[in-house]
């Protein structure tokens, strides 16, 4: 089992490609994964945690003045910003704005502590920025539900926010207990086992998350097509703005995970309130909002390897 992790964590990139084509190419296992995507996501937290221990994501107070200005810029100013463009092009009503804004407000994916461990970047500040702008995004995002009230009600959004910040907490705990207990001072061997552990973790959800994709690009592939460069766009023109603007500044030490928080967010925290008519023409774009980032450790190594 430990050699084949081994191998799994020597073609990381390419078991996420596969994840991807298998979501893309096996639609009834894609449907059959798409129920235990609560539970894989806990078990990937878990895993990670495991694998970055408690004492590298334990960050000192003073990050707190760089994590919360971060976070109002990324999950506030930044959406806004989009919004108040699209707003001045007549596109304010539209589907297209509502992904834009979707995608530009919601915190760091939970596999984000992943990439960034394929990405050669800090995870334990990864996971800070995910954990952080979950737990303050409640907050964040009352300034767009205000703008866009069809989104859903401050309750219902604020409620998923608060059950994903719990799921949070206690698998990440429950993976920092484990490694506190079971592997205090893990070799070079049981690091790149559990590496190999995670991005099998990684690549398998993705599976379930591609299943919505299925149908449409049978259907409307020129559509998906779209949506598809849209994604990309947003994803990939996120983390290199973001990187390339402060690989020169004081927060130079945290380009890499901010750059990867703000290219990588998570659109399903809105999907659980959003009521059905509005989800049903973002489902598509949800599916495709999958492929820069899984796509991310492939395409932009190059951006994450440049000195910071």
């Amino acid at each position: 089992m430990k050699r084949l992790l081994w191998m799994i964590s020597d073609n990381a990139r390419a078991c996420l490609v596969a994840g991807l084509l298998a979501g893309l190419g096996l639609p009834a296992l894609a449907a059959s994964m798409q129920p235990w995507l609560p539970q894989m996501v806990a078990g990937l937290l878990t895993i990670t945690a495991l694998r970055i221990g408690h004492r590298a994501a334990m960050g000192a107070v003073s990050d707190l003045r760089w994590g919360l200005g971060s976070v109002a810029v990324l999950q506030v100013i930044v959406p806004v910003a989009l919004f108040c463009v699209c707003w001045v092009l007549g596109l304010s009503g539209t589907t297209v704005t509502m992904a834009i804004v979707l995608a530009t407000a919601a915190p760091a994916i939970t596999g984000s502590p992943n990439l960034a461990l394929l990405l050669g970047q800090n995870a334990g500040r990864m996971m800070q920025v995910m954990v952080l702008g979950t737990a303050t995004f409640p907050v964040t995002v009352i300034p767009i539900l205000w703008l866009m009230p069809q989104l859903g009600t401050p309750a219902a959004i604020t409620g998923a926010a608060l059950t994903l910040l719990a799921v949070i907490t206690i698998a990440t705990l429950v993976g920092f207990g484990l490694r506190a207990i079971c592997l205090p001072h893990p070799s070079d061997a049981e690091v790149k086992a559990l590496d190999g552990l995670s991005v099998l973790a990684f690549s398998a959800i993705v599976i379930g998350l591609m299943a919505a994709l299925n149908p449409a690009l049978r259907s409307e592939p020129g559509n998906v097509a779209l949506w598809v460069l849209l994604a990309f766009a947003i994803s990939f023109g996120m983390q290199v703005i973001v990187f390339l603007t402060l690989r020169s500044s004081r927060l130079r030490h945290v380009a890499g995970p901010l750059a990867i928080g703000a290219g990588n967010r998570n659109i399903a925290l809105f999907l659980v309130a959003l009521p059905p008519n509005v989800i049903a023409p973002l489902m598509v774009f949800v599916g495709c909002w999958q492929l820069p980032m899984y796509l991310t450790p492939l395409l932009l190594r190059w951006l994450y390897l440049k000195r910071v």
